[in-house]
């Protein structure tokens, strides 16, 4: 403000300063005539209503606008800057009898501080006895830490119970004139040198309770910025970025570009369709399963490229899927109807084997505690097990279809199966309750949301319905456009907050979905063979990944300026977008563009 230059604020500064007082000495600076800053590049705010109204829209009160920057600037610790402004714009941050009552509250004043607490214009009786108790509590606590037991036991008979508190509260009170090291471990602090923060954080509750023209939140002007980003945020139909892209200089508006679209790599480890494919929950790891009966590990660099990590061999059938454990450092791998196999991610050995004897297994999933995994069986019956291969429980009956789809919510108390062709089963195992998901339509997969509120279910007749599972479940939006007549695809929710959703495709493409509108917005070529899953990762919004009957597995993300080539001399190397780059990984090639 003004000529005057401001000192940085102190990493921890007492923000009830004098000078937010306004007791400022006669001769300060202040009183010196200051010129705007920047000189004649400064403007002043459009004004409306004998300067009552700033802004354009005619919202905007000129008293709250200045008084919510005044306050900012005092909490960011520029309390030079507050001071010149309350001076310069006549518009004080608080009328002198609030000032006086924060006043006594910070100098311990308590009986000063009830009296002016009468005087400040509250009009709400309630607002006003909880403000006395909340003062008079910390006149209790503070005699009692200074060893003045009866002026804490009069202060509570002759001052608190009259205001007619709840009893249980005035027994705890009583309980602390018993034993005062109570209110200690309740959090009162005992040493005295703390009775000045104590009061700090009695004037932050105070401020809570009154109304915000007599004293204004803190961190109100933060509260609408982020409020006004977060609106921008949510009004931005294409948003897939972090936080961290949104500038107060600008108005936010994500393109399409944001949307992951161009083929930066191409994984060609497998040797036959590739079936399945997820990203570990941290994001750093991609598994991928296959016909070929293997399951790949593939590890993501910063940089955003994919290297292959482990070959994870062992199966006698083809893989049909994979599940992380919820630390990432183990993966299941499920065979077509045969065995479950826990895999080591650091070594790539294989920890233990799970079969049942006479049966097939034909799904897996973990536990929230990583010490548990169920599995679908050729039975039709669901299997929890432990890791070292005891099984735990069983639910027998038509619970199940054959299938490989379940799923359990993150606190283990929903299980998701499939019970029919066209019904899902949720059982929570708590309170023995079952709850049913009825379509009209063949269920071919279904897959849970981040938030455990939501089920994305593909059907035969080449839709994705998005059902809400809380409560009762709901059906909120249809998707349609990808195709599907022969073959098991797989779909997923992705983006930043999960804001789209994704699947793969018999027509070799893959399909992204606005997922509040339901409208389609991308459809991405490049596979050569049905796409039959798709993965989004969780840490990266700008990385989808897609397993084809190609062999194949597609990275796809946002378009790059450039992209540096590994070796201009490789042999047979794909085309990605108008880019060739490739590199080698032992006997396996991984090609990438």
């Amino acid at each position: 403000m003004g000529g005057v230059e401001d000192d940085e604020p102190a990493p921890k500064r007492v923000k009830e300063s004098l000078l937010e007082f306004g007791s400022l000495p006669n001769n300060s600076s202040l009183s010196k005539p200051v010129s705007p800053l920047g000189g004649l590049m400064a403007r002043p705010l459009p004004s409306q209503g004998k300067d009552e109204i700033v802004g354009s829209k005619g919202v905007i009160k000129r008293v709250e606008f200045v008084k919510i920057i005044t306050k900012a600037l005092y909490s960011l610790g520029y309390e030079r800057s507050g001071a010149i402004l309350e001076e310069e714009s006549g518009i004080h941050l608080h009328s002198s009898s609030v000032n006086l009552f924060r006043k006594h509250v910070l100098d311990g004043n308590w009986n000063e501080s009830v009296t002016t607490l009468h005087k400040i214009g509250l009009l709400d009786e309630n607002v006003q006895q909880s403000a006395s108790l909340l003062i008079l509590e910390q006149k209790f606590f503070e005699l009692l830490e200074n060893d003045r037991v009866m002026d804490a036991l009069n202060v509570l008979r002759t001052e608190i119970t009259p205001l007619n508190i709840n009893k249980e509260r005035l027994h705890e009170l009583s309980s602390f004139i018993i034993s005062p090291a109570q209110c200690f471990i309740l959090g009162f602090p005992k040493p005295v040198t703390e009775s000045s923060n104590s009061r700090l954080k009695l004037l932050d509750e105070l401020q809570k309770l009154l109304p915000p023209a007599l004293m204004i939140p803190e961190r109100r002007l933060e509260h609408l910025v982020e409020q006004a980003l977060s609106v921008q945020r949510e009004a931005c139909y294409y948003h897939n970025s972090l936080d961290g892209s949104l500038s107060l200089y600008t108005d936010h508006q994500c393109g399409k570009d944001q949307i992951p679209s161009w083929t930066t790599q191409v994984l060609q480890a497998h040797h036959d369709e590739v079936w399945y494919l997820q990203f570990s929950n941290n994001g750093k790891y991609l598994a991928s399963s296959s016909n070929d009966r293997s399951a790949i590990v593939w590890e993501v660099h910063e940089d955003g490229e994919l290297s292959l990590k482990h070959k994870l061999t062992g199966h006698q059938k083809p893989v049909l899927m994979v599940a992380w454990s919820p630390d990432d450092c183990q993966l299941l791998t499920c065979g077509l109807e045969e065995v479950v196999r826990r895999w080591d991610i650091q070594s790539g050995e294989c920890l233990h084997v799970y079969e049942k004897a006479g049966l097939g297994l034909i799904s897996c999933g973990w536990f929230p505690d990583g010490n548990q995994f169920f599995s679908g069986v050729t039975d039709k019956s669901i299997c929890l097990w432990d890791l070292e291969g005891k099984e735990l429980d069983c639910w027998k009956g038509q619970r199940s279809t054959k299938t490989s789809e379940m799923a359990v919510t993150k606190d283990g108390r929903l299980v998701i199966s499939m019970s029919r062709e066209s019904t899902i089963l949720l059982l929570d195992r708590e309170a023995k309750l079952e709850k049913l998901i009825e379509e009209e339509q063949t269920i071919t997969s279904f897959l849970l949301s981040k938030d455990d509120n939501f089920l994305l279910v593909n059907l035969v007749n080449q839709e994705i319905h998005l059902w809400s599972i809380k409560g009762n479940p709901k059906l909120i939006t249809r998707y349609k456009g990808y195709k599907r007549s022969r073959f098991l695809i797989r779909s997923c929710f992705g983006g930043f907050e999960q804001a789209f959703v994704a699947s793969g495709s018999e027509d070799s493409q893959v399909y992204i979905w606005h997922r509040s509108t339901g409208d389609l917005i991308k459809v991405l070529p490049g596979h050569s063979g049905a796409v039959n899953c798709v993965s989004w990762n969780p840490a990266n919004p700008h990385m989808l990944a897609s397993a084809s009957d190609d062999h194949t597995i597609r990275i796809w993300g946002v378009n790059r300026v450039s992209l540096k080539r590994k070796d201009d001399h490789s042999n047979g190397a794909i085309q990605c977008n108008g880019k060739s780059k490739s590199y080698h990984n032992g006997n396996e090639t991984v090609k990438y563009s």
